[in-house]
């Protein structure tokens, strides 16, 4: 006998699709209006999406409600590398959408201001800094 899925659980996967959609559109549309200098450091850099920050994140004393994180090496010390977790950009779906209330146009503007605030972290900006630039 087939296992059916949830129908809650078949809805958040609907609904985690459908943002993922407008999350890579709205990333898509911040990097092309990007200056050109910035571009391929930009576009060489993985943007994740997840749901909400799993629990080894948690464990790592990431807050639940976490919009985005910029993991890894900054672009000035990439070629160093860590050895840890490689250079990413994490945007949380479910939290992101949260935040906007279930309104497409404010999570579309979270996104777009989430990923460039994470990408000023890996550009090396800190969080006065990105405060200045209104990415706070």
């Amino acid at each position: 006998m087939a296992r059916r899925r949830s129908p809650s659980r078949a809805c958040v996967s609907s609904r985690f699709q459908k943002l993922l959609a407008i999350a890579q559109d709205e990333v898509a549309l911040t990097l092309d209006a990007l200056p050109a200098r910035l571009q391929p450091s930009a576009r060489a850099l993985p943007v994740t999406y997840q749901a909400k920050p799993n629990a080894l994140l948690l464990d790592d004393g990431v807050d639940e409600d976490t919009l985005g994180l910029f993991v890894g090496d900054e672009y000035a010390h990439a070629e160093l590398g860590s050895g840890g977790m490689p250079s990413q950009i994490l945007l949380f779906m479910e939290n992101i959408w949260d935040m906007a209330e279930g309104e497409e146009e404010f999570f579309r503007e979270e996104v777009r201001t989430t990923f460039l605030h994470e990408l000023g972290h890996y550009l090396g900006l800190d969080e006065r800094d990105l405060e200045e630039r209104g990415l706070e």
